[in-house]
């Protein structure tokens, strides 16, 4: 069984944004691929109850986010983290457009723009122009056609099917890493866990 983790993500996540930053060099290590798995955290938060991210819900617990993620990103040597306003971004289109840049194998580059532009730069996600830079800073060609492809109904139907899928598998928050045996890992804490299962789990199979 190949060793390849999943890495479902709503661009608009603030914990996907650290996954985001760190997680190919950490696969990399281990001979893990990662596969990045882009979805709509809208729909999720809906099945639970909540019109909105349960950092909103409950202010205290966003309180402590916004602290824990300045912590963590000063730690690594990320640029300093900022929330967008409005928090949670759109991210529909960002998410769309990961699809299309999977395509051109360029989706790891072109989310790390993305999330550098969300929560390092405090740019909106939602504006063509800013997703646009990310698509060139990717390298992904042709980025006019790609812009207006996020647009056709074949894209919106791919990211309703990939959000669908998430709700299958038991995904309930970003980030969340799925192995190849289906086990379940939700949070930027819990990466190296799932990787060190899928390691294991393709020593088991050898």
């Amino acid at each position: 069984m190949p060793a390849i983790l999943q890495f479902w993500f709503d661009p608009a996540s603030t914990y996907a944004y650290l996954s985001a930053m760190r997680i190919e060099a950490l696969a990399a290590r281990r001979a893990v691929e990662v596969e990045w798995r882009p979805f709509l955290l809208g729909p999720i938060f809906r099945a639970q109850g909540w019109d909105t991210s349960p950092f909103n819900v409950y202010p205290a617990k966003g309180r402590y986010m916004v602290r824990d993620i300045e912590r963590i990103a000063a730690a690594r040597g990320l640029p300093p983290f900022r929330l967008p306003d409005p928090f949670p971004a759109r991210s529909i289109k960002a998410a769309r457009l990961a699809l299309l840049a999977a395509d051109q194998e360029c989706i790891a580059p072109f989310m790390r723009a993305v999330f550098q532009k969300a929560f390092a730069d405090g740019r909106d996600i939602s504006d063509d122009d800013v997703l646009r830079e990310c698509l060139r800073a990717a390298g992904v060609p042709e980025v006019d056609a790609i812009i207006a492809a996020a647009d056709e109904t074949a894209v919106k139907k791919r990211l309703r099917r990939e959000t669908e899928q998430a709700l299958r598998l038991g995904v309930f928050g970003a980030p969340t890493f799925i192995a190849p045996d289906g086990e379940l890992f939700w949070g930027d804490d819990r990466l190296e866990q799932a990787i060190d299962w899928t390691i294991a789990l393709r020593h088991r199979r050898a």
